[in-house]
């Protein structure tokens, strides 16, 4: 109940709603119908996008209309999409298997004893034309990859990268520039 007198009403109808639609969109078990479906509830999406088993939490807060796909992209099975906040996928990017995006930090109730050094927030992510994210590897809110920039598997973006730089490791870090075209 605490919860709830936190959140309000509202915001736990939406919580509710969201989980129906999530049941339903687990059920959808081609990726053409994942992508039509993701389209009737909001998100806007490109031509010749590819959606595997996608994990999406925080509905009620953003919603699907928070989420933008461009042309060309492909998501990985079990990638987990934070919708407290907007992401935006620009065309060709690729998420591998298992890739977290957060758009936000919460650690817990209003009244929890972390909260004085750790405010929540949220913040949107972008992930630019042509980015390649590994598997495992998390993006944290506020962040945006570059144009044809390469994170590797395992890696934690903690701050934006480059253009053309491939990062890995946690924190990621600029392994190496690849020459633009």
């Amino acid at each position: 109940m605490k919860a709830l007198r936190e959140i309000g009403i509202r915001k736990a109808i939406r919580f509710g709603a969201g989980t129906v639609l999530l049941v339903l969109f687990r059920l959808m078990i081609f990726p053409p119908l994942r992508t039509a479906f993701l389209r009737l509830v909001g998100v806007k999406i490109g031509t010749n996008v590819t959606i595997h088993a996608v994990r999406f939490f925080n509905l009620y807060r953003r919603g699907f209309a928070g989420l933008r796909i461009g042309d060309n992209c492909f998501i990985g099975d079990d990638t987990l999409i934070d919708l407290a906040d907007e992401i935006a996928l620009e065309d060709d990017v690729t998420l591998a298997e298992r890739v977290s995006i957060l758009t936000h930090l919460n650690v817990g109730l209003k009244d929890h004893p972390l909260q004085r050094y750790f405010p929540s927030y949220s913040k949107e992510v972008l992930l630019k034309r042509g980015c390649f994210v590994g598997t495992n590897a998390t993006i944290l809110p506020g962040v945006t990859i570059g144009e044809c920039a390469f994170v590797a598997a395992g890696a934690v973006v903690t701050k934006d990268v480059p253009s053309h730089h491939v990062v890995g490791g946690v924190p990621a870090r600029t392994l190496r520039v690849l020459e633009a075209e």
